[in-house]
């Protein structure tokens, strides 16, 4: 490779790097907005000013507010997709579910602003991602209840409605994002620790655990 190529290559992994950068800091900070102002009281530029980033810039990478908030919305489905994993190897639903409640619990962590962008999109009717929630999110539950079927066919767990065991576990697990004001101000006004979060998560999982027999 010559002196030029290699000169070239370095600039373009730069501008890499930057681009990767500044989409983090933007959909880092559109998260926020969203969460607190909601699609219609959100505006580019209280994203850009969060973010720490020219408007300009914004409409670079997303050419539109729509087009951000369904990335945003996106974003958390697909962090929440990962962690559904989980179900499609596990040979049995004490692992697999277990699994599943673990890392959606550590999301709620990590990810509330996204948890909560969702919940309000879905409680306001899915205004914007409704084609959303009747494709991907279908084929998705669609899938994972045949998981649990199968589990409840080979009697490792009692017969339950699949759909509403995943219902249950949703309303769960993000009640810890969707809900994390709640829980802190009954937590004398302080975060859950890493003890806590540990122990909130294991408690989860023997009740449901425990609830459809699988343990």
């Amino acid at each position: 490779m010559t002196q030029t190529a290699q000169v070239s290559q370095i600039k373009s992994g730069k501008r890499t790097d930057i681009r990767r950068e500044n989409e983090r800091l933007i959909l880092d900070a559109a998260e926020k907005v969203f969460a607190e102002a909601g699609f219609g009281g959100a505006t580019m530029q209280l994203i850009a000013d969060l973010a720490g980033l020219p408007k300009a810039n914004l409409h670079y990478y997303f050419a539109t507010k729509e087009d951000l908030y369904r990335r945003v919305v996106s974003q958390i489905f697909e962090i929440w997709l990962d962690a559904a994993a989980s179900f499609d190897n596990a040979p049995d639903p004490a692992s697999g579910i277990g699994a599943y409640i673990d890392a959606k619990m550590d999301i709620s962590r990590r990810h509330p602003h996204g948890s909560k962008v969702w919940a309000s999109e879905v409680m306001h009717g899915a205004p914007v991602i409704q084609d959303y929630l009747e494709t991907t999110l279908t084929e998705w539950t669609n899938g994972r209840i045949a998981v649990i079927q199968r589990w409840i066919d080979q009697g490792k767990m009692n017969a339950i409605d699949p759909r509403h065991l995943l219902y249950m576990l949703w309303a769960t697990t993000q009640h810890y994002a969707d809900f994390g004001h709640q829980i802190e101000t009954l937590n004398a006004g302080k975060p859950l620790s890493d003890r806590q979060w540990n122990e909130a998560k294991a408690s989860v999982k023997t009740m449901i655990l425990r609830g459809i027999g699988a343990i």
